[in-house]
């Protein structure tokens, strides 16, 4: 399967193999995990955290977390979150995600054009939620989330591939200053 992915984080090159899966995570996971003590506690005591405001990070870590939960349990087949790399199908979508990452000051050094041969899940970047301090309330917007049913409220889809497996950077195809 061919695609386009916008190199962001750390430098790629052509010919580079990237292996993602269970024993080869991506930065998704090493950012959750290193958020657990605090998502344990807020579930242990989600009543200290009523009306607080929880940083990024931490929204993420519940969200994501509650989205990996979801998959073991229910689509076991899906490529994780965590241990994943996001795609475009085509490179105008792959240069929005850039530009979006780039207002975002995400460092962004690229596009590169992909051969994955492993899993494939193609999504709804709509339907990523900030976690809360309830669990339940997570895996419930997780399962929506895996489910990809029509939004429910008539929100155009905004399509997010996740692949994993054996991933092969073919070549660059456009280069892009980093906001470092």
């Amino acid at each position: 399967m061919i695609f386009y992915h916008v190199i962001s984080d750390m430098p790629k090159y052509a010919g580079q193999h990237i292996i993602l899966d269970e024993e080869h995570p991506n930065g998704v996971h090493k950012r959750v995990y290193e958020k657990m003590d605090i998502v344990e506690d807020i579930y242990a005591h989600p009543e200290k955290y009523e009306g607080t405001e929880l940083s990024h990070d931490i929204d993420v870590a519940l969200r994501e977390l509650a989205l990996e939960k979801v998959r073991k349990e229910k689509y076991p087949d899906y490529p994780s979150r965590m241990a994943s790399l996001y795609v475009s199908k085509t490179f105008e979508e792959a240069e929005q995600w850039g530009d979006y990452f780039a207002r975002l000051g995400r460092p962004t050094y690229g596009i590169a054009k992909i051969e994955a041969r492993g899993n494939m899940y193609e999504g709804d970047a709509y339907k990523c939620f900030d976690g809360t301090i309830s669990e339940a309330e997570n895996l419930r917007q997780a399962e929506n989330y895996w489910r990809n049913d029509s939004n429910e409220d008539g929100h155009r889809q905004i399509v997010e591939i996740l692949v994993d497996g054996d991933i092969e950077i073919l070549e660059i195809v456009k280069e892009i200053n980093a906001n470092i």
